[in-house]
């Protein structure tokens, strides 16, 4: 007997249907609690089906929300339908899937993918088989409303769908699919390809097999009359491209010719699909080869497409000049994420922090309309062709340049202003000579009456801030400078925020240059505080910031702290602990008390003591939820790693001076618990903290030192490199202040801190990122730990020697690397034949030093002349001919060898 409804059942459903479409916000309340009520009854859910599948009669909209409610039910608790609800369900899918109505087929479409994904592919054996069955049906709905069905499975499970769990129905579906390619009916065409482009990227074997079908049918669909076909064919050659380059390489030339035309497609969805082929063929090695000849079409279609549609202009308000006094919207304003602190060696050649200038949202500026856009495509793969054919990019774009830079349409001089700010990376070697005349331009931009030209301008000329930089002040720094802080006072808040950003860069390249205008850039930042709505307000917070970084001591003057300190205070106090704004304030904060030291004293209680109580809140907290999940909520734990990053910045400054504060307070037991958190940043800022109070009050970590030093071990695991490094850091320099006392915990480091060193690739990318820091941070420590226990740490000497002078031969003279040179030198006086096989390498980190202090060259005299003495002049003679001319140089000059 086939499930049949209850009329009054039936009548309750559909009203309840139609007041969940009532805007009247206590009906929805009740409508929610009813809809709970009902999710009681197994067979509820028949109802709902049956309102979707069978009441014809019904508007379409109530019977699709039907569909809807049920997705959710099916969504929260499949797992309890009894088996005749969910195989009624199933069947009154699969019969009604071409349903007259578009929005029905589309909604039972959603509702099949909603229970196959609760992994019911497995059990559902009857229903790939009967949707592909149901493909060669000669009504166009049920074709249609079975492909839909299909490219949604396609989209949610295609790992499952080529797994021997399933038999690998693929090898069935991709040849059927390629069948659809030449339907009469575009809807079902472009279904077909959105099907089969689902696999490309994971090289679906099934699809590997037919790949050369695929391309042919694809090119067949070249120049389809469907936009949507279109599109779904450029995103197929798109992917190809990265994983089947092979097999496009022979057609490249009418492929390119092809996209050529296809980035100027009238339909945007279309033009922008294509576009992505230049950022996608950037990356692969043969963007030159390939597309050399073409450059004299594709730059002016790039540039052509770096316009603002008037769509975007609408959508910006561009004509909109004075907002500042408009509040923000709270979906303006993106999530921060704070980037925890990770300690940091200066290397040869470079600033402490390497790769801190990769600016995530460098593309352009238009955050705001944060969706990817025709323009932003166009700019992005503008500039990556910059960073492959360089100079060679210039002949093709300087034609253009001067008609669009100077044009009378402001639309077009935008344009050409992105186009000097996307090739700046790439053809900086090349622009130098036209810089000395372009840069006033672009300064004489930022006075533009437009808004969306200031804007643009100041994102262009912070793309030029180091050749800036790089040149006599007067010249270009100080006039950009005095505009720059001018745009930050604008009456339009995109141009406020671009200036707040530009300037920030500017501040980074600039660093010491800009001491001698402190007064004047403070006086306008500080201006700005009273000026901004929310979201600048955040952006603002970080230029003080990277001021602060970027003159350090410098700041510590009365009068600068007069101006600065008492908004940032007045803000301080006016956030509550669980506002998030805390966070780019406390970051700010963090900067200023490092660059005031001494400076900040009489601000550091209230702030230092806030800092404590919101790591306490968020510990609390955190504990509340694993003890009952149901009750508590989980709290957000990024309150605590900008707290005790703050306090490291406040111990870093202040030095002694925080020793009375942490006297107060109970921040040693708050840091054991936090050395212990699961998630690794807390456990990465807690180190640093733990590091830098280690370095300005031991006395108050001493007493701590045999419950942390357990955990310190732990935390010694490079899959966490970050995490490690600090841990590593922490660990030296505790060593350095317990000397001898360390002896009993090195065994609990020494083993790990050795594997580490030894680690044949510590993954490239990471080491960019974080500037090899993983890497140096295990030498320095084990060689404090030799330095202060050598009789323990020499025995395993030649385990570690040759990596240790590798990688610290890199490092720039400082503290850091004189402690743990002195400490290599006594290992070798303890064990001098752990460094005899690997002694040259020894001979090129000695080398390394520029100006070692004089007791320390004594210690690298005496071992050279040692080994030379030891093994007799002519050995050392054959020895030393296989140095490299240069350090020979050196140690004959240095140390008379």
């Amino acid at each position: 007997m086939e499930w049949q409804p209850d009329e009054q059942g039936l009548q309750q459903v559909l009203q309840l249907l139609k007041d969940s479409q009532s805007p009247n916000t206590a009906t929805q309340r009740a409508v929610q609690q009813k809809l709970e009520q009902l999710n009681q009854f197994p067979d509820f859910n028949n109802y709902l089906i049956f309102v979707l599948t069978r009441l014809k009669t019904e508007d379409e909209p109530t019977r699709s929300l039907s569909g809807l409610i049920l997705k959710n039910n099916v969504k929260a608790h499949y797992q309890n339908f009894p088996p005749a609800v969910a195989d009624f369900i199933k069947q009154e899918c699969l019969n009604n899937i071409g349903d007259p109505s578009p929005l029905i087929r589309a909604t039972i479409g959603i509702l099949i993918t909603t229970i196959t994904s609760k992994g019911e592919l497995q059990t559902w054996p009857e229903l790939l088989p009967q949707l592909c069955n149901l493909l060669n049906s000669e009504d166009y709905n049920t074709c249609e409303g079975s492909f839909g069905a299909l490219q949604k499975i396609c989209e949610d499970s295609s790992e499952l769908l080529e797994s021997d769990a399933l038999n690998r129905p693929l090898n069935i579906m991709i040849p059927k699919f390629l069948q659809f390619f030449k339907h009469c009916s575009p809807k079902i065409r472009s279904h077909a390809i959105a099907c089969v482009n689902q696999f490309i990227i994971g090289r679906a074997q099934a699809l590997m097999d037919n790949i050369d079908t695929f391309i042919e049918s694809l090119f067949a669909l070249a120049t389809d009359e469907d936009s949507e076909v279109r599109k779904n064919v450029c995103r197929a050659l798109v992917m190809l491209l990265e994983v089947r380059i092979d097999r496009l390489i022979p057609h490249m030339h009418s492929i390119i010719q092809y996209m050529l035309q296809r980035t100027q497609d009238p339909d945007e969805n279309v033009s922008l699909e294509a576009c992505e082929f230049w950022l996608t063929l950037a990356e692969q090695p043969i963007c030159k080869e390939v597309l050399s000849g073409h450059l004299v079409q594709l730059i002016p279609i790039l540039v052509n497409g770096m316009k603002y549609s008037e769509i975007d202009i609408i959508l910006l308000k561009g004509d909109v000049e004075e907002d500042e006094a408009v509040p923000d919207s709270e979906q303006d304003i993106k999530p921060r994420f704070h980037k925890s602190r990770t300690v940091t060696l200066q290397h040869e050649g470079g600033e402490g922090e390497e790769g801190e200038d990769i600016d995530e949202d460098d593309d352009d500026d238009d955050d705001t309309l944060s969706d990817w856009n025709l323009r932003k495509c166009s700019a992005a793969a503008l500039d990556v062709l910059a960073n492959v054919f360089r100079d060679e990019l210039l002949p093709h774009l300087l034609p253009l340049l001067k008609g669009l830079l100077f044009s009378p349409d402001w639309v077009t001089k935008e344009s050409g202003i992105l186009v000097l700010g996307a090739i700046a990376e790439g053809c900086m070697q090349g622009m130098v000579p036209y810089l000395p005349e372009l840069l006033p331009h672009l300064i004489a931009c930022l006075c533009d009456k437009k808004a969306l030209v200031r804007s643009i301008a100041c994102w262009t000329l912070s793309r030029y801030a180091h050749w800036v930089v790089s040149q006599p002040p007067d010249s270009h720094l100080k006039p950009l400078m005095t505009e720059l802080l001018k745009r930050i006072l604008d009456g339009n808040k995109r141009v406020q925020e671009a200036a707040c950003s530009a300037f920030a860069t500017l501040e980074e390249e600039a660093c010491t240059e800009l001491v001698p205008y402190l007064s004047f850039i403070l006086d306008t930042l500080v201006f700005a505080f009273g000026k901004y709505q929310h979201k600048n307000l955040l952006i603002l917070y970080d230029a003080i910031g990277t001021l602060a970084d970027s003159v350090g001591h410098h700041l510590n003057q009365p009068e600068y702290i007069q101006k600065l300190m008492p908004p940032l205070i007045a803000k301080w106090n006016e956030l509550k602990d669980e506002d998030k704004d805390l966070f780019p304030l406390l970051e700010c904060l963090s900067s200023v008390a490092t660059a005031l030291q001494s400076g900040f004293l009489p601000y550091c209680e209230p702030v230092y003591q806030r800092c404590v109580t919101l790591v306490q809140k968020t510990l609390a907290q955190a504990m509340m939820y694993n003890q009952h999940p149901d009750q508590y909520e989980a709290p957000d734990k990024d309150f605590m790693i900008v707290a005790l990053d703050l306090l490291s910045g406040l111990a870093e400054g202040l030095g002694g001076s925080v020793d009375q504060l942490v006297a107060r307070s109970n921040i040693m037991t708050l840091l054991f618990q936090c050395m212990q958190d699961p998630m690794p940043e807390v456990r990465q800022s807690s180190f640093a903290l733990l590091g830098d109070l280690t370095k300005a009050c031991f006395p108050h970590v001493k007493p701590c030192i045999a419950e942390f030093m357990p955990i310190l071990g732990l935390n010694l695991n490079p899959e966490f490199i970050s995490v490690c490094n600090n841990a590593t850091w922490a660990i030296g320099e505790i060593a350095m202040q317990m000397g001898a006392d360390m002896q009993p915990y090195v065994g609990l480091v020494l083993n790990n801190l050795v594997e580490i060193i030894n680690r044949p690739n510590t993954p490239k990318t990471l080491l960019e990122n974080t500037g090899t820091t993983a890497l140096t941070q295990t030498p320095i420590t084990i060689g404090r730990l030799g330095y202060v226990c050598p009789q323990e740490v020499s025995p395993m000497l030649q385990q570690f020697i040759r990596p240790w002078c590798t990688s610290l031969r890199n490092i720039r003279d400082n503290e850091e690397k004189d402690s743990a040179f002195r400490g290599i030198c006594m290992m070798i006086g303890v064990n001098p034949a752990g460094v005899v096989q690997d002694f040259i390498f020894f001979c090129d980190a000695v080398a390394s030093w520029v100006s070692p202090k004089d007791d320390l060259r004594d210690m690298f005299y005496k071992i050279l002349h040692g080994f030379k003495d030891q093994v007799g002049e002519e050995n050392w003679q054959q020895f030393s001919e296989q140095f490299p001319p240069l350090l020979k140089e050196r140690l004959s000059a240095c140390y008379g060898v």
